[in-house]
């Protein structure tokens, strides 16, 4: 299976990635708000996406999501991939990165992000490779390392992913464990 062709540097970057971080509203989801008649929230998330935050797990790099809003729904997807690392009404979210990547003993280079609006920004800017869904704002796109082809909540997420792991040497094994004998 031959890679993407992608530049060299967005693939250096990408192999130095220990930990990814994403936000949820735009990024995993389509960012539109869907509230019921009781004022309940809804949210879509992409089945692709969470098959690739599982796989990025399974590879040994950390996943976190980060989102300044806080909703049950978010906790409840979160425990469906196994992903631990939630942090939910996050108002600085570079701040939240720095200190998860300090627990984790990596530098903030070793960190990836993806974000679709300014409230990103931070942590896109602090991180080691910045990457965005096609759909980002474009005062964004000036800070990205990498923009996605796929929109938010439409699987840009597993395009990071796969990147990554395509970078990483690890998406061959990968593929190898779903194919039939």
């Amino acid at each position: 299976m031959s890679p993407p062709n992608f530049p060299e540097a967005v693939l250096q970057r990408a192999r130095d990635v220990r930990l990814v971080a994403f936000d949820v509203d735009g990024t995993l989801t389509d960012g539109r708000l869907y509230y019921g008649q009781t004022g309940a929230e809804t949210k879509a998330f992409h089945v692709h996406d969470g098959l690739g935050l599982t796989l990025l797990a399974q590879a040994g790099i950390g996943v976190a999501l980060i989102t300044a809003r806080s909703s049950a729904i978010v906790t409840a997807r979160a425990a469906e991939l196994g992903i631990s690392m939630v942090f939910q009404g996050v108002q600085d979210k570079a701040a939240c990165l720095a200190e998860l990547c300090r627990a984790r003993g990596l530098q903030t280079t070793q960190a990836a992000f993806m974000g679709d609006d300014l409230p990103d920004l931070g942590a896109l800017c602090l991180s080691g490779f910045a990457a965005g869904p096609a759909n980002a704002h474009a005062l964004l796109c000036p800070y990205l390392h990498w923009r996605a082809e796929r929109a938010g909540g439409a699987g840009a997420a597993r395009e990071l992913c796969d990147l990554i792991l395509h970078a990483q040497g690890q998406i061959e094994r990968i593929v190898a464990r779903f194919a039939p004998p």
